[in-house]
């Protein structure tokens, strides 16, 4: 039973990309609005209901579902684990986000530079950091308590998100896996502000 569920959500996983790097194809190749949803569904194999059951917009498509942290691993982190330093633990997490969806190089370059072209695009893309860094800062201040600070909280996800943003220019040339250069430039950041 649990080998069968293990397979469907492999399967939904593969569909939901499958769906996301086809739709970034075509926003690159042809621009936002040089296609429809029922040429996205062709391209990418699926219905078109299946296609709205992944994604309710061409914009959601594009950019993709943000990736979920597992429960198990919250609760660790919530417990104060696994390491029992937040920098540390953030840093576990932010690997289990990075490990989550399989990108090659081309998918993340193009994901990048569609999105910093495409004015809607940006500004999706901020709405949704914007919720995603509001939900880290809330899981912080869970773990720490609200004695940590709102304020500190998020300068921690802001610079969390930077060195994020820095490995991307930084895999141009460079065979690590995502997850790799991001923990070297976390040992490089805790260097520098030792």
């Amino acid at each position: 039973m649990e080998e069968s569920a293990t397979l469907r959500e492999r399967r939904r996983l593969e569909t939901e990309h499958r769906i996301t790097a086809c739709a970034q194809r075509l926003t690159d190749e042809r621009g936002l609005d040089g296609f429809t949803m029922d040429e996205l569904a062709e391209d990418a194999e699926v219905s078109r209901r299946t296609l709205f059951n992944y994604f309710p917009s061409k914009i959601d498509a594009v950019l993709g579902n943000p990736p979920e942290v597992p429960p198990d691993v919250l609760a660790t982190f919530y417990a104060g684990g696994p390491h029992g330093h937040l920098v540390d633990d953030l840093g576990e997490l932010a690997l289990v986000l990075l490990s989550s969806k399989v990108l090659d190089r081309e998918e993340m370059q193009r994901g990048r530079r569609i999105v910093v072209t495409t004015p809607r695009l940006i500004v999706a893309a901020h709405e949704r950091f914007e919720a995603l860094a509001g939900e880290f800062v809330e899981m912080i201040l869970t773990r720490e308590g609200p004695d940590f600070g709102a304020e500190r909280a998020r300068l921690l996800v802001q610079l969390f998100v930077a060195l994020f943003d820095g490995c991307l220019p930084a895999q141009e040339g460079d065979d690590r896996p995502l997850a790799d250069v991001f923990l070297h430039q976390l040992r490089l950041a805790r260097e520098l502000l030792v």
